[in-house]
């Protein structure tokens, strides 16, 4: 979740995936993706909390917990444009224009995160990163992901766009701007994404969100019957349910 601050309270950069995606087409969520084999096998320059750190908050492995922040660090890198990286321990590239032709190569896994970082001499930012959430597929689901939630902030001179092949459409909002629309009908938010919207809603500005520490317990939606009828069943899910524009698209989704 990459965020920023704007005039009336925090943005966050969000995404509209293309409709031929095969999980969540059309739906409105952050940048990500997946772990590759390659995230946080090699050696890399690395500032910030140790994997050790992070093994703890995510409740896995120390070589997991490495890999996972580094996928976050490649996937906002290739998905927005956006490097939380810098030549040195404590600086951060201010313009990633000079390293588009490194992005599609990483993006098309012609290049590894490690092998850009020491090629361009950079230091991996992990301080720059929070974590803050983890959310697991339901097992209905015919795709299941155990999806690690990070946050951080834009850094200063650098752009988030939408140049990349999984997003027909992206856009800084507030996160009560984005409910709004959600609730409108507008964009579509899976439970995870509206539930992490919500609580980025709390906060007054990037700096709180930054010194936020949220306790984070693994949630995997599951399918319950309420009044004869098959809902999922997660934190806050009644609230959901309420300001869903379409109930009939969720019971749907929830019987596929």
């Amino acid at each position: 979740m990459l965020v920023r601050d704007g005039d009336t309270g925090p943005e966050v950069f969000l995404q509209r995936r293309v409709g031929a995606m095969a999980f969540a087409a059309g739906m409105t969520v952050f940048p990500g993706g997946g772990v590759d084999p390659s995230d946080g096998t090699a050696d890399i320059e690395w500032a910030g909390p140790e994997p050790a750190w992070w093994a703890e908050r995510f409740a896995t492995t120390e070589p997991r917990a490495k890999a996972l922040v580094c996928a976050a660090v490649r996937e906002t890198f290739e998905e927005c444009g956006v490097l939380l990286a810098g030549p040195t321990a404590d600086t951060v590239v201010s313009d990633t224009a000079g390293y588009r032709d490194a992005r599609g190569r990483l993006e098309r896994r012609e290049l590894s995160l490690a092998a850009f970082l020491a090629e361009e001499k950079l230091v991996l930012r992990a301080d720059l990163l929070r974590p803050w959430a983890n959310w697991i597929t339901p097992v209905i689901e015919p795709r299941r992901y155990d999806t690690r939630f990070f946050v951080a902030v834009l850094p200063v001179g650098q752009l988030a766009d939408g140049a990349t092949s999984e997003a027909d459409h992206v856009q800084w909002r507030t996160p009560s701007d984005a409910l709004d629309r959600w609730r409108a009908g507008t964009d579509i938010l899976l439970p995870p994404t509206w539930s992490q919207l919500d609580a980025l809603g709390r906060f007054a500005d990037t700096a709180e969100i930054l010194a936020a520490e949220p306790v984070i317990d693994p949630i995997m939606p599951e399918l319950t019957e309420v009044d004869g009828r098959h809902v999922l069943s997660f934190p806050d899910n009644t609230r959901y349910f309420a300001e869903l524009p379409d109930q009939s698209r969720l019971k749907g989704a929830a019987r596929n």
